[in-house]
This record gives C-alpha cells, structure tokens and sequence, in this order.
C-alpha cells in the first residue's frame, strides 16, 4: 500500500489494457473518454466476469496475461459500481497480491468514488471512475498540441533574441574594425611622415645632395680648418664612396 511502491504511469502508452466487464457500461466509458483525448489509442481488451463466483479467477488470468504482454504499458481494472458483495472480488487477497507484485503499472477504476477495494490502494493510480480512468492512462491531444506550439513560439522567440544580440555583436565588433582600421591607416601616415622627416635630416641624406664630410683617419668628423694642419691625411666620405687626401 506505500506510496513508495507505486509506479509512474507513462505518458503515452504504446498499447493500454483493458480487463472489464463484458459489454459494459465502464469498458465503454472508458473507450469513449481516452479515444476522445487521444484518437489513434490503441486497447488490448480482456472481457471477463467482475463479480460472483468466477470473477477471481478470470480478472487474475486477464492481469497475468496483460502483464507479460511487452506491447501493453498500463493496465486498467474496471467495473461500474455495485453492491459491497459485489465488489469483494477486488479485495481478495491472491488478486490484491499479483497487481502488487506486477512490473506493469495498474489503473483501478472499481465502482464509483465512495468505494474502496483493496485493489484501489494497491493499483499505482486510484481513478475515481471508468470515466476517470480513459481521462488518465492518455494524454490530451489538443492539449498537448498547444503545448508544443507553445514551446515552439518560445523556441523561436528565444532563438530570434539570440539572433538579434548576435547580429549586434558582429554589427559591433565589424564597427571596431573599421575604426581600428582607420587609425592604423593614420598611425602608418603618420609614420611615413616621420620616416620622411628622419630622412631628410640623417647624415646620408645630406651627403646625396653633395655635400662631403671630411674626417681624420680615426673616424673624427673636421669641423673647421684650424683642426688639421699641412700634411695631415684625412679622409672625404661621399654619399657613395670616400676619399683620401693631403692637406697642403
């Protein structure tokens, strides 16, 4: 009875069993309300007694059978309401001990919602009526399609913000390249300006226009004539070749 033992009923069942009464009014409730939600639900349907002698043993066959059918993922056990003898079927001990031990989950729609079976407190889901049960072993169609267009409006609203921040960003960033760009455009302007500045005023650029330096032979530049005297030998350095000569 522990909530702990319960299992979760899947959310779309490949296949739902069926153990009901023979053309009853709960078998067609609950074909009517889960078809109704969800139209392509498929049923594996055991007809069988659900009250007097033979009840037992027939719901137990039906739930052993369902329950080693590896295409039916849950299993509802239904009747409408009745008298408490009638309904003692579902509180007998080898029934109530086999849904226990069942690896497929179990629906009990038994009577209505002021019975009580013991088979209600042993199934994983109580429903309150066959009506209740259709309702719950199957999700709502339509319900489910507005909340796939939901999730597909908040996909695409996510998504186009995405989008938005991205294409700003790259906007941004292209944007800081045409700046950068632009001053390394002026940084190397402004290098050849000073390249050109450096140009005209080093030493070999003076010397290509035609002038001369005149040093001694130790590499020191003669600034004025009073710095040699008759007979020193200096060296003329051109702006392609040097030269050496005499002072007379």
């Amino acid at each position: 009875f522990d909530s702990k033992w319960k299992q979760q009923l899947p959310l779309l069942p490949n296949k739902v069993g069926l153990i009901c009464g023979r053309n009853s009014d709960a078998e067609k409730d609950v074909l009517e309300n889960a078809r109704r939600r969800w139209p392509s639900v498929q049923f594996e349907i055991r007809e069988v007694a659900v009250q007097g002698a033979d009840a037992v043993i027939q719901v137990t066959a039906a739930l052993k059978e369902l329950d080693n059918d590896p295409d039916v993922d849950v299993i509802i056990i239904t009747r409408g309401g009745g008298s408490f003898e009638d309904l003692l079927p579902f509180s007998d001990e080898g029934l109530v001990r086999l849904a226990a031990s069942c690896k497929t989950p179990i629906v009990s729609a038994i009577g209505h919602e002021k019975d009580s079976p013991l088979l209600d407190l042993v199934a994983d889901y109580r429903a309150s009526t066959p009506t209740d049960a259709g309702k719950k072993v199957v999700p709502d169609l339509q319900e489910e399609l507005l909340f796939i267009d939901a999730l597909r409006n908040r996909a695409e609203r996510t998504m186009t913000s995405r989008l938005d921040r991205e294409s700003d960003r790259i906007k941004s960033l292209f944007d800081r390249r045409i700046a950068f760009v632009h001053r390394l455009k002026l940084a190397e302007e402004d290098l050849q300006h000073l390249l050109a500045r450096v140009r005209s005023l080093s030493p070999q650029s003076t010397l290509e226009r035609g002038y001369a330096v005149v040093q001694r032979l130790d590499g020191k530049a003669i600034r004025r004539a009073k710095d040699v005297a008759s007979g020193d030998k200096v060296r003329i350095r051109l702006a392609q070749d040097q030269l050496s000569a005499t002072i007379e």
